[in-house]
């Protein structure tokens, strides 16, 4: 119980303050219990990442995971959110749902492929040693960058097929997609991953030996009480806000965001937001000499396009390709009636 004073404090409090150290212990300690109360998926920590399995014909076996299910709940509530975003604007909703036709195989297979990459990249030969795992999508290991790439590129050319407004898509799209993460998050505390350095913070969590990375696996140094900052949460609450926040504001002042300009915030509010998390994730590769990672890299590539498209859609640079860029939103939906009429 003592040890969670310092030295100072330990020599600052003689043996006739001792019941002054026991209430403060006490109060540190409830101090942390009500936390842990507040939220208590924190302590959930032996939950099954798998919700059940079924034997099947063959030998086959069809297995429903947390994961899956709480990736597909952020894919649904921002499909949703997305829909209104968008009707709101004047377009034929039914195309947040028809594109997820294109685009949600094919991001799956790109935050799939990313993780592989990114996971060899910081020297695990696991993937190499085992491709069949590659296909192991259910037991977890999409990275989000991966998903938004190449679902990007699947909705750019629904946007061409439909000819619909790639701009009116990008705002609608890229706000949502960190709520969408962010509601699918607790599946990687289910998980027991993507965790931080050890914490004494009131909001560590625990982490079970089989699921820890070196040097943390040696529990002689970080026994089983050792608890690790939740990055995942940091994110997650990070999104939560930063996306509510990019909402409310495009809804308040809608004459002050032109066509691409809330695309243009969200990849710097975005970027800045993962840049900072990824010095939190010790499971990250990081570039050789530098204790930046691959991710970290990329989100401050993200962060600098949103400034710099910012920059260019309010005028501050001037570049030619950028004289044509449309001031209101093309909607598709109102040119197809006065066509029509």
């Amino acid at each position: 119980m003592f040890g969670i004073f310092s030295k100072k404090e330990r020599a600052a409090l003689d043996v006739c303050n001792m019941p002054t150290i026991l209430a403060l212990s006490c109060v540190r300690y409830r101090i942390r219990n009500d936390i842990m109360s507040a939220f208590p998926f924190w302590r959930c920590s032996l939950i099954d990442p798998v919700i059940f399995s079924i034997k099947l014909f063959g030998g086959l076996t069809l297995t429903l995971r947390w994961y899956g299910v709480l990736v597909m709940l952020g894919v649904i509530v921002a499909a949703w959110i997305a829909e209104r975003e968008l009707s709101r604007r004047g377009e034929n909703a039914e195309h947040i749902w028809n594109s997820l036709v294109w685009a949600l195989p094919v991001g799956v297979v790109g935050a799939r492929l990313w993780y592989v990459v990114n996971t060899t990249l910081g020297g695990n030969s696991y993937y190499m040693d085992n491709p069949a795992q590659i296909l192991n999508i259910p037991a977890g290991g999409l990275h989000f960058f991966g998903g938004l790439l190449f679902g990007a590129l699947a909705m750019y050319f629904y946007v061409r097929h439909y000819n619909l407004d790639l701009w009116l898509l990008l705002d609608v799209a890229a706000p949502v997609t960190m709520i969408g993460q962010a509601v699918a998050r607790p599946a990687n505390f289910i998980n027991q991953e993507l965790y931080g350095q050890p914490t004494t913070l009131p909001w560590g969590i625990p982490i079970q030996a089989q699921h820890r990375i070196p040097p943390y696996d040696d529990m002689t140094l970080y026994p089983e009480s050792t608890r690790f900052h939740p990055t995942f949460a940091y994110e997650m609450l990070w999104n939560f806000v930063t996306a509510g926040t990019l909402l409310w504001l495009a809804r308040r002042f809608p004459e002050k965001f032109k066509p691409g300009a809330l695309f243009g915030w969200w990849l710097v509010v975005a970027g800045v937001g993962r840049f900072i998390i990824e010095f939190f994730r010790p499971d990250q590769p990081r570039i050789p000499g530098t204790q930046v990672s691959y991710s970290g890299l990329v989100s401050a590539l993200m962060a600098l396009g949103g400034v710099f498209t910012l920059l260019v859609r309010y005028g501050f640079l001037r570049l030619k390709f950028a004289e044509q860029w449309e001031q209101s939103y093309r909607i598709a939906s109102q040119l197809g009636e006065a066509k029509a009429q």
